[in-house]
């Protein structure tokens, strides 16, 4: 007898899976008449996907393509696979994505793969096809890093992953409570979801308006495990919540999102630093994150947990001891309030102010749409083959901008903006 695997779709609220499809392509996409979305999701997500498509169409889309990854066919390639073969990706894939970018397809991903799926395969494997795949991914990342269309990244509640952050329910149980918990950090628990995200929209737009009025030199973090100065890129522009992209299309490239970030000086970092929450990172956990930093670079890093990926990811390239990001979130922020951890950036990364590895974002500069690379590079931008979020902020963290002449202003006091 052949056993078939349970359909947990019914555990999901369909109006609100509905809203969060209408989301993605009014708010997070702003799809126009006429263009084409990319779309990638687990295979999972079929239902969102479906969802996506039908309010794509409605909205005039020109042609909605959908590639889809899987579970067991991830795992047959760390089982059966030639050891050759995970030094490759298929960059002929990725070179049809930016091709596909550059002539103004939309991007649309959506998350929900087992974030431990690879925690019992080889660590040395799983780290040779990350690279391998950073690698071949490059010309479609930086069109999307480089903001060349409108993208947007949203979440399906598969059974593996709520697993994971409902260990003690039942299935049925656990869909349901990570369905709950994306559609309330999403916004779309309500009817009206698309005003909602334009008021929400607006509180980020006074942030990131005070902080370009600052025009800071640079940020302090003082706390517990902290005592951190993250110098600020020359010419940096803080962005937050709806985004222009070169296109002309305002689109929110994260659903759901709480931070105004910026691009950080990769040169002018200096001090130490602690994780306050786990690194989920390609099945690996993360945890107890411990760095210092001296002129941009991390010169010591330690974990309690994970520590050889950590290094892995660190000696990636040049580039991957070097900030690309930094973002303030409250403590307060509603992904913070709900006491979950995800297990996955997109929301993780909501629930507490955070700095990234890696490579960074060229629209946060003033004019970054008209700076060629090597201006990027000049002004501070970092350039690498990662970008890897992790949480530092606490319900202790104090944070002061710094202007050149050496005035502090507070900006956050105890977690929250002052």
């Amino acid at each position: 007898m052949t056993a078939h695997p349970r359909n947990f779709d019914a555990a999901i609220d369909p109006v609100k899976l509905d809203r969060l499809a209408e989301v993605a392509v009014k708010v997070g996409l702003q799809l126009q008449p006429g263009q084409d979305l990319l779309l990638t999701a687990p295979s999972v997500a079929l239902p969102l996907v479906r969802k996506v498509a039908e309010h794509a169409y409605k909205a005039g889309a020109g042609i909605v393509t959908s590639f889809f990854s899987d579970d067991e066919l991830t795992l047959a390639r760390y089982r059966f696979g030639h050891d050759a073969s995970f030094d490759r990706a298929a960059d002929w894939l990725y070179q049809g994505m930016a091709k596909a970018f550059s002539e103004n397809t939309a991007r649309l991903a959506i998350v929900g793969d087992n974030p431990m799926l690879l925690s019992g395969q080889d660590p040395a494997k799983v780290s040779r096809a990350s690279k391998a795949n950073s690698k071949a991914y490059q010309p479609a990342l930086e069109k999307i890093t480089n903001f060349e269309t409108n993208w947007n990244i949203i979440a399906y509640p598969s059974l593996s992953w709520a697993k994971l952050v409902f260990p003690d329910v039942p299935d049925e149980v656990a869909v349901a409570k990570l369905a709950d918990a994306i559609f309330a950090a999403s916004r779309v628990d309500r009817e009206d979801a698309v005003s909602a995200w334009e008021r929400h929209n607006a509180v980020l737009r006074e942030r990131t308006e005070w902080l370009n009025g600052q025009r800071f030199s640079a940020l302090r973090y003082t706390g517990p495990g902290m005592d951190l100065t993250i110098g600020l890129a020359d010419g940096h522009e803080w962005e937050g919540g709806a985004s222009t992209a070169k296109n002309g299309i305002v689109c929110n490239a994260n659903i759901p999102t709480e931070e105004v970030f910026t691009t950080p000086h990769c040169r002018r970092v200096s001090g130490h630093v602690v994780s306050s929450k786990p690194l989920s990172y390609q099945g690996t956990l993360i945890d107890d994150i411990q760095v210092r930093f001296e002129e941009g670079r991390i010169v010591e890093a330690k974990a309690s947990r994970g520590e050889e990926v950590l290094n892995k990811v660190l000696d990636t390239d040049e580039g991957a001891r070097r900030l690309g990001e930094v973002a303030l979130v409250p403590h307060s922020s509603p992904i913070s309030k709900s006491g979950l951890l995800f297990y996955n950036t997109l929301f993780d990364e909501n629930a507490a102010s955070h700095i990234a590895l890696g490579q960074c974002y060229s629209k946060c500069f003033v004019n970054g749409t008209s700076l060629s690379p090597e201006q990027i590079a000049a002004q501070g931008g970092n350039r690498s083959l990662i970008h890897i979020d992790w949480m530092i902020g606490t319900a202790e963290t104090d944070i002061d901008g710094v202007h050149a002449d050496g005035r502090h202003v507070p900006v956050f006091r105890k977690g929250e903006w002052a």
